[in-house]
């Protein structure tokens, strides 16, 4: 009889602890759903380069606005302004190195800022992708007002996201159709500014 008493009360107490204990998944879940890491790219396959230059070309129409795959998404932007050095350096070249570009890639489950340690960061929720010229996501790069060399800098960038486009085979097109779609909604650091998009995506 005592023996069972003793046998209720440890369970019960047991039960009350593990009551107790905060769920762990919808931790997990939040950290996921504002960071996305991205799977390692893809250095060794592709298109060669001469054929890759001879095949790049602005497709503005004909996009299905299916999603990228994970390792596509990866690639894409590891060749647009990944990191390709020990040091720190870029895929794509900065007066003096300043690596004064943002990249924001808007998806369909928000817009996110490419991190340099190959991660996505949500800034912003909604779909916004139809605002700026449809496909399966739009790039956009953001740089410092004042910056002399900031139009040559994007233009290394969306010149590295059209040669992985055409080795690919996804379509892109560079305009400013759509450009202050975000106006005040980014988080972009005082005197920034979205200089030009990109959209990007799989064809029909």
């Amino acid at each position: 009889m005592i023996r069972n008493i003793r046998h209720s009360l440890s369970m019960l107490l047991s039960l009350a602890a593990l009551a107790l204990v905060p769920a762990s998944p919808a931790v997990q879940a939040a950290e996921t759903a504002t960071r996305m890491e991205l799977p390692a790219p893809n250095k060794t396959g592709g298109m060669p380069l001469m054929q890759a230059l001879s095949a790049r070309h602005s497709t503005k129409t004909n996009y299905s606005g299916a999603a990228l795959s994970a390792q596509q998404l990866s690639d894409l932007l590891w060749a647009t302004w990944g990191v390709n050095r020990e040091d720190g350096r870029r895929t794509a070249p900065t007066a003096m190195n300043r690596q004064d570009v943002r990249v924001y890639v808007a998806l369909e489950n928000g817009v996110w800022q490419y991190d340099a340690g190959h991660a996505l960061i949500k800034v912003l929720d909604g779909d916004w992708r139809g605002q700026m010229g449809g496909g399966s996501l739009t790039l956009l790069y953001a740089i410092p007002q004042d910056n002399e060399w900031g139009g040559a800098h994007v233009g290394s960038l969306y010149q590295n996201a059209a040669l992985y486009c055409a080795s690919a085979g996804l379509g892109n097109f560079v305009h400013v159709s759509g450009l202050h779609a975000l106006d005040g909604k980014l988080p972009l650091p005082e005197g920034w500014k979205v200089y030009i998009i990109q959209t990007v995506g799989l064809l029909k």
